[in-house]
């Protein structure tokens, strides 16, 4: 079977179970929004110096993948999804990430104010992770907001994903940053 089905060419796709929308639904905006964040995490992944980002990074990203399948399907279809044995997004993934930001604030990371981008390729590539993310929740705010998502943990796990990923990329600056040769000293 080719990747090229053709079936999207009139500008529809496909959900689960056969159903097919307009592919500027609101529905396919959220979980396209979720895919692009994965991407993000992957760069952002492979640009990891060390496994405690890469790790925690490759976890998010299994994560995201099921809640994109949740996304690609209706509400009216979901007890069907969950009956054939996928997951919906519960409150433990955003415990996961709780312990993760509990992690890296006891770490020590130094911030003030804003943070500006690019600090390093990988801090970088975290940020955009992180815009990613803020767009994929606001995506899936507004399908939310419409009654088409009845799943209110998706907008937390989200939420908390872009506070992580901020942090994550403000602790890899920290860790990047060249020693302060006056640390330490008395003046």
């Amino acid at each position: 079977m080719s990747i090229a089905t053709k079936t999207g060419d009139a500008g529809t796709t496909g959900l689960m179970y056969n159903r097919r929308v307009s592919k500027s639904h609101p529905r396919v905006e959220a979980f396209g929004s979720v895919d692009e964040l994965n991407t993000a995490l992957g760069l952002a992944r492979a640009t990891a110096d060390d496994d405690f980002v890469g790790n925690h990074l490759l976890s998010v990203q299994k994560d995201l993948v099921i809640l994109m399948g949740e996304l690609a399907t209706e509400p009216e279809d979901l007890p069907r999804y969950l009956k054939d044995g996928f997951t919906q997004v519960t409150a433990g993934f955003t415990t996961k990430l709780d312990l993760l930001i509990k992690e890296i604030e006891s770490r020590q990371v130094s911030f003030k104010h804003w943070a500006t981008p690019g600090a390093t390729m990988h801090s970088a590539a975290l940020d955009i992770a992180r815009t990613a993310c803020r767009r994929a929740e606001r995506r899936c705010c507004g399908l939310r907001e419409s009654g088409e998502l009845d799943n209110p943990e998706i907008l937390i796990y989200l939420n908390r994903l872009s506070d992580s990923l901020w942090l994550l990329a403000r602790w890899v600056e920290t860790e990047s940053a060249p020693p302060d040769p006056s640390a330490g000293r008395l003046v």
